[in-house]
Protein backbone atom coordinates (compact mmCIF):
# COMPACT_ATOMS: atom_id res chain seq x y z
CA UNK A 1 0.00 0.00 0.00
CA UNK A 2 1.09 3.77 -0.22
CA UNK A 3 1.33 5.48 2.71
CA UNK A 4 3.64 8.92 3.62
CA UNK A 5 6.57 7.72 5.82
CA UNK A 6 9.32 9.70 7.45
CA UNK A 7 12.76 8.64 8.41
CA UNK A 8 14.13 11.14 10.03
CA UNK A 9 13.11 14.94 12.34
CA UNK A 10 12.47 17.83 10.43
CA UNK A 11 11.15 20.10 7.94
CA UNK A 12 8.08 17.66 6.85
CA UNK A 13 8.11 18.76 3.15
CA UNK A 14 11.74 17.32 3.13
CA UNK A 15 11.63 14.05 5.54
CA UNK A 16 7.97 13.28 4.44
CA UNK A 17 7.75 11.10 1.45
CA UNK A 18 5.44 8.59 -0.29
CA UNK A 19 6.77 4.91 -0.20
CA UNK A 20 5.25 1.40 -0.90
CA UNK A 21 4.89 -0.32 2.63
CA UNK A 22 3.23 -3.59 3.95
CA UNK A 23 -0.52 -2.74 4.87
CA UNK A 24 -1.27 -3.28 8.47
CA UNK A 25 -2.58 -6.74 9.99
CA UNK A 26 -5.39 -6.08 12.34
CA UNK A 27 -5.99 -8.04 15.50
CA UNK A 28 -9.29 -9.92 16.58
CA UNK A 29 -10.49 -7.05 17.90
CA UNK A 30 -9.40 -4.61 15.32
CA UNK A 31 -10.94 -3.45 12.18
CA UNK A 32 -8.92 -2.97 8.88
CA UNK A 33 -10.27 0.71 7.40
CA UNK A 34 -9.49 1.94 3.83
CA UNK A 35 -8.87 4.95 4.94
CA UNK A 36 -10.79 7.38 1.97
CA UNK A 37 -9.03 10.68 4.32
CA UNK A 38 -7.19 11.82 7.31
CA UNK A 39 -7.41 14.50 9.53
CA UNK A 40 -4.05 16.55 9.94
CA UNK A 41 -3.29 17.66 13.67
CA UNK A 42 -0.63 19.81 15.48
CA UNK A 43 0.71 16.99 16.86
CA UNK A 44 1.70 15.59 13.75
CA UNK A 45 3.64 18.74 13.25
CA UNK A 46 5.00 18.06 16.41
CA UNK A 47 6.25 14.41 15.70
CA UNK A 48 7.66 15.43 12.61
CA UNK A 49 10.19 17.80 13.20
CA UNK A 50 10.85 16.69 16.40
CA UNK A 51 9.99 18.97 18.99
CA UNK A 52 9.94 19.79 22.40
CA UNK A 53 12.53 17.81 22.37
CA UNK A 54 10.89 15.74 25.13
CA UNK A 55 8.89 14.72 23.07
CA UNK A 56 11.18 12.67 21.87
CA UNK A 57 11.39 10.27 24.49
CA UNK A 58 8.32 7.95 23.90
CA UNK A 59 8.63 8.63 19.92
CA UNK A 60 12.40 7.90 18.88
CA UNK A 61 15.65 10.62 20.39
CA UNK A 62 17.50 10.36 16.98
CA UNK A 63 14.38 9.38 14.24
CA UNK A 64 11.20 8.25 14.46
CA UNK A 65 10.83 4.77 16.41
CA UNK A 66 7.31 4.71 13.55
CA UNK A 67 7.43 6.49 10.22
CA UNK A 68 4.15 6.94 9.33
CA UNK A 69 2.08 9.48 11.29
CA UNK A 70 -2.01 10.40 11.59
CA UNK A 71 -4.54 9.84 13.91
CA UNK A 72 -7.64 10.71 12.60
CA UNK A 73 -9.26 9.14 9.62
CA UNK A 74 -12.87 8.12 7.97
CA UNK A 75 -13.06 5.23 5.39
CA UNK A 76 -14.75 2.09 4.48
CA UNK A 77 -14.18 -1.28 6.88
CA UNK A 78 -12.14 -3.63 4.83
CA UNK A 79 -12.01 -6.60 7.57
CA UNK A 80 -13.03 -7.14 10.82
CA UNK A 81 -11.37 -9.29 13.56
CA UNK A 82 -12.81 -12.63 14.96
CA UNK A 83 -13.79 -10.75 17.81
CA UNK A 84 -15.45 -7.80 16.32
CA UNK A 85 -19.76 -7.33 16.25
CA UNK A 86 -19.89 -3.64 16.10
CA UNK A 87 -19.16 -3.07 12.45
CA UNK A 88 -18.52 -5.24 9.02
CA UNK A 89 -16.88 -5.44 5.92
CA UNK A 90 -18.32 -2.35 3.99
CA UNK A 91 -19.56 -0.15 7.07
CA UNK A 92 -18.44 3.96 6.50
CA UNK A 93 -16.75 4.71 9.60
CA UNK A 94 -14.65 7.70 11.55
CA UNK A 95 -12.39 7.23 14.56
CA UNK A 96 -8.71 7.21 15.40
CA UNK A 97 -5.78 5.20 15.44
CA UNK A 98 -2.01 4.96 14.89
CA UNK A 99 -0.60 5.44 10.92
CA UNK A 100 -3.45 7.15 9.48
CA UNK A 101 -1.20 8.69 6.53
CA UNK A 102 -1.62 5.75 4.40
CA UNK A 103 -4.35 3.67 2.26
CA UNK A 104 -4.80 1.15 5.21
CA UNK A 105 -4.97 1.68 8.84
CA UNK A 106 -5.69 -1.24 11.34
CA UNK A 107 -7.56 -0.15 14.34
CA UNK A 108 -9.69 -0.96 17.55
CA UNK A 109 -13.67 -1.46 16.97
CA UNK A 110 -13.72 0.45 19.84
CA UNK A 111 -11.92 3.17 18.14
CA UNK A 112 -14.66 3.91 15.44
CA UNK A 113 -17.91 4.67 15.04
CA UNK A 114 -20.45 5.30 11.58
CA UNK A 115 -19.89 8.21 9.42
CA UNK A 116 -22.82 10.32 9.33
CA UNK A 117 -24.45 10.02 5.98
CA UNK A 118 -25.08 13.60 5.45
CA UNK A 119 -21.36 14.90 5.68
CA UNK A 120 -18.29 13.72 3.45
CA UNK A 121 -15.69 11.16 4.37
CA UNK A 122 -13.13 14.33 3.93
CA UNK A 123 -15.29 16.20 7.18
CA UNK A 124 -15.34 13.02 9.03
CA UNK A 125 -12.09 12.42 8.54
CA UNK A 126 -11.02 15.59 10.86
CA UNK A 127 -13.43 14.89 13.89
CA UNK A 128 -11.90 12.88 16.28
CA UNK A 129 -9.18 14.61 17.76
CA UNK A 130 -10.42 17.94 17.23
CA UNK A 131 -13.92 17.49 18.21
CA UNK A 132 -13.09 15.31 21.04
CA UNK A 133 -10.42 18.18 22.75
CA UNK A 134 -13.52 20.74 21.58
CA UNK A 135 -16.09 18.57 23.72
CA UNK A 136 -14.20 17.97 26.61
CA UNK A 137 -12.69 21.05 27.19
CA UNK A 138 -16.42 22.96 26.99
CA UNK A 139 -18.21 20.11 28.68
CA UNK A 140 -15.70 18.63 31.34
CA UNK A 141 -13.20 21.56 32.02
CA UNK A 142 -15.52 25.07 31.43
CA UNK A 143 -19.12 23.07 32.76
CA UNK A 144 -20.79 25.11 29.98
CA UNK A 145 -24.35 26.11 30.89
CA UNK A 146 -27.07 27.85 29.06
CA UNK A 147 -26.33 31.50 29.12
CA UNK A 148 -22.89 31.21 30.05
CA UNK A 149 -20.27 33.85 28.29
CA UNK A 150 -17.80 31.66 26.71
CA UNK A 151 -14.55 32.78 24.39
CA UNK A 152 -12.95 30.83 22.32
CA UNK A 153 -9.63 32.31 20.85
CA UNK A 154 -8.24 30.62 17.46
CA UNK A 155 -11.76 30.49 16.55
CA UNK A 156 -11.70 30.00 12.97
CA UNK A 157 -9.31 26.81 12.99
CA UNK A 158 -9.47 23.05 13.62
CA UNK A 159 -10.49 22.72 17.43
CA UNK A 160 -12.17 26.21 17.57
CA UNK A 161 -14.86 25.49 14.80
CA UNK A 162 -15.14 22.82 16.79
CA UNK A 163 -15.72 24.99 20.02
CA UNK A 164 -17.83 27.88 18.52
CA UNK A 165 -20.63 25.03 17.91
CA UNK A 166 -20.23 22.94 20.95
CA UNK A 167 -20.47 25.90 22.50
CA UNK A 168 -23.45 27.52 21.50
CA UNK A 169 -25.14 24.01 21.48
CA UNK A 170 -24.86 24.20 24.93
CA UNK A 171 -26.66 27.42 25.46
CA UNK A 172 -23.50 29.63 25.51
CA UNK A 173 -23.22 33.21 24.02
CA UNK A 174 -20.20 32.70 22.18
CA UNK A 175 -17.42 35.15 21.29
CA UNK A 176 -15.03 34.19 18.40
CA UNK A 177 -11.36 35.73 18.28
CA UNK A 178 -10.24 35.54 14.80
CA UNK A 179 -7.79 37.27 12.23
CA UNK A 180 -9.77 39.42 9.43
CA UNK A 181 -10.15 37.15 6.84
CA UNK A 182 -11.35 34.21 8.90
CA UNK A 183 -14.49 36.40 11.36
CA UNK A 184 -16.81 35.27 7.84
CA UNK A 185 -15.97 31.97 9.26
CA UNK A 186 -16.23 32.45 12.82
CA UNK A 187 -20.01 34.12 12.45
CA UNK A 188 -21.17 31.31 9.95
CA UNK A 189 -20.23 28.67 12.84
CA UNK A 190 -22.70 30.89 14.84
CA UNK A 191 -20.92 33.24 17.19
CA UNK A 192 -22.76 35.78 18.71
CA UNK A 193 -19.86 38.51 18.81
CA UNK A 194 -16.67 38.38 17.04
CA UNK A 195 -12.80 39.78 17.55
CA UNK A 196 -10.21 40.71 15.19
CA UNK A 197 -6.93 40.19 16.89
CA UNK A 198 -5.20 42.18 14.10
CA UNK A 199 -6.87 45.25 15.43
CA UNK A 200 -8.35 44.31 19.33
CA UNK A 201 -6.90 42.72 21.82
CA UNK A 202 -9.43 40.53 23.32
CA UNK A 203 -7.74 40.91 27.07
CA UNK A 204 -7.87 44.71 26.92
CA UNK A 205 -11.50 44.99 26.61
CA UNK A 206 -14.38 45.41 28.92
CA UNK A 207 -16.14 42.53 27.99
CA UNK A 208 -15.89 39.74 31.19
CA UNK A 209 -16.32 35.47 30.30
CA UNK A 210 -17.32 33.01 32.71
CA UNK A 211 -14.67 30.07 29.96
CA UNK A 212 -11.96 30.55 27.70
CA UNK A 213 -10.98 28.04 25.53
CA UNK A 214 -7.34 29.57 24.18
CA UNK A 215 -6.02 27.57 21.40
CA UNK A 216 -3.71 30.24 20.26
CA UNK A 217 -2.46 30.57 23.91
CA UNK A 218 -0.46 33.79 22.92
CA UNK A 219 -1.56 35.56 26.40
CA UNK A 220 0.03 35.71 29.96
CA UNK A 221 -2.52 33.81 32.31
CA UNK A 222 -2.62 36.99 34.15
CA UNK A 223 -3.80 39.20 30.91
CA UNK A 224 -6.52 36.30 30.67
CA UNK A 225 -7.63 36.09 33.81
CA UNK A 226 -7.99 40.22 33.87
CA UNK A 227 -11.39 39.16 31.73
CA UNK A 228 -12.83 36.31 33.45
CA UNK A 229 -15.39 36.30 35.98
CA UNK A 230 -14.94 35.63 38.90
CA UNK A 231 -14.60 32.09 39.48
CA UNK A 232 -14.43 31.93 35.48
CA UNK A 233 -12.66 29.25 34.16
CA UNK A 234 -9.39 29.84 31.52
CA UNK A 235 -8.44 26.73 29.57
CA UNK A 236 -5.14 27.20 27.59
CA UNK A 237 -4.80 24.07 25.11
CA UNK A 238 -1.68 25.48 22.80
CA UNK A 239 0.80 22.64 22.21
CA UNK A 240 3.55 25.72 21.16
CA UNK A 241 6.25 26.33 23.66
CA UNK A 242 10.13 26.20 24.01
CA UNK A 243 11.74 23.89 22.12
CA UNK A 244 12.77 21.09 24.65
CA UNK A 245 10.15 21.33 27.07
CA UNK A 246 6.58 23.02 24.77
CA UNK A 247 4.24 24.20 26.88
CA UNK A 248 4.85 22.13 30.22
CA UNK A 249 5.94 25.04 31.95
CA UNK A 250 2.86 26.90 31.26
CA UNK A 251 0.54 24.26 32.33
CA UNK A 252 2.91 23.64 35.43
CA UNK A 253 2.75 27.27 36.58
CA UNK A 254 -1.26 27.17 35.75
CA UNK A 255 -1.56 24.01 37.81
CA UNK A 256 0.54 25.80 40.76
CA UNK A 257 -1.37 28.88 40.62
CA UNK A 258 -4.71 28.01 40.32
CA UNK A 259 -5.51 26.60 43.86
CA UNK A 260 -4.37 30.32 45.34
CA UNK A 261 -6.63 32.34 42.78
CA UNK A 262 -10.46 32.58 42.35
CA UNK A 263 -10.55 31.21 38.62
CA UNK A 264 -10.02 28.10 37.29
CA UNK A 265 -7.04 27.25 35.33
CA UNK A 266 -7.11 24.44 33.60
CA UNK A 267 -4.84 22.82 30.89
CA UNK A 268 -5.95 19.10 29.93
CA UNK A 269 -4.42 16.36 27.89
CA UNK A 270 -7.56 15.50 25.56
CA UNK A 271 -8.37 11.29 25.01
CA UNK A 272 -10.24 10.53 22.10
CA UNK A 273 -13.44 7.90 23.32
CA UNK A 274 -15.19 5.92 21.39
CA UNK A 275 -18.52 7.62 23.28
CA UNK A 276 -17.28 10.99 22.99
CA UNK A 277 -17.36 10.73 19.30
CA UNK A 278 -21.27 9.17 19.13
CA UNK A 279 -21.89 11.97 20.99
CA UNK A 280 -20.33 14.04 18.45
CA UNK A 281 -21.91 12.16 15.63
CA UNK A 282 -25.18 12.68 16.90
CA UNK A 283 -24.52 16.42 17.29
CA UNK A 284 -23.82 16.74 13.55
CA UNK A 285 -27.07 14.28 12.84
CA UNK A 286 -28.99 16.80 14.93
CA UNK A 287 -27.53 19.45 12.68
CA UNK A 288 -26.32 21.57 15.61
CA UNK A 289 -22.15 20.87 14.41
CA UNK A 290 -20.71 20.90 11.10
CA UNK A 291 -17.08 19.69 10.69
CA UNK A 292 -15.53 22.70 8.74
CA UNK A 293 -12.68 21.75 6.05
CA UNK A 294 -10.37 24.38 5.07
CA UNK A 295 -8.04 22.49 2.82
CA UNK A 296 -7.25 19.17 1.19
CA UNK A 297 -3.93 17.68 0.21
CA UNK A 298 -3.05 13.96 -1.85
CA UNK A 299 -1.15 11.62 -0.19
CA UNK A 300 1.89 12.82 -1.90
CA UNK A 301 1.66 15.93 -0.24
CA UNK A 302 1.16 15.04 3.52
CA UNK A 303 4.26 16.98 4.14
CA UNK A 304 2.98 20.54 3.07
CA UNK A 305 -0.50 19.46 4.43
CA UNK A 306 1.84 18.86 7.83
CA UNK A 307 3.38 22.21 7.61
CA UNK A 308 0.04 24.05 7.12
CA UNK A 309 -1.66 21.98 10.58
CA UNK A 310 1.80 23.57 12.06
CA UNK A 311 1.29 26.89 11.23
CA UNK A 312 -1.33 28.13 13.82
CA UNK A 313 -3.26 29.88 10.42
CA UNK A 314 -5.24 27.39 9.42
CA UNK A 315 -9.04 27.98 8.35
CA UNK A 316 -10.57 24.36 9.55
CA UNK A 317 -9.02 21.25 9.37
CA UNK A 318 -6.54 20.50 6.66
CA UNK A 319 -7.41 17.06 5.92
CA UNK A 320 -4.87 14.24 3.18
CA UNK A 321 -7.23 12.51 0.58
CA UNK A 322 -6.47 8.76 -0.39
Amino acid sequence: MKAAVQHAYGDPVEVVSLEDVAPPRPGDGDVLVRVVAAGVNWADHSMTIGKPYVMRLGYGFRKPRRGIRGSDFAGVVEKVGDRVTVCKRGDEVFGWGTATFAEYAAVGADQVVSKPAAISFEQAAGIAMAGCVALQALRNIGNVEPGDAVLVNGASGGIGSFAVQIAKAMGAEVTGVASTANLDVVRFLGADHTIDYTKEDFTAGSERYDVILDIADKHTIEQRRRVLHDHGTLIPNSGEGGPWFGSIGRIVKARLLSPFVGHELHPFLSVAKQEDLTTLRDMIEAGTVTPVVGKTYSLADTGAAIVHAGSGHARGKIVVTM
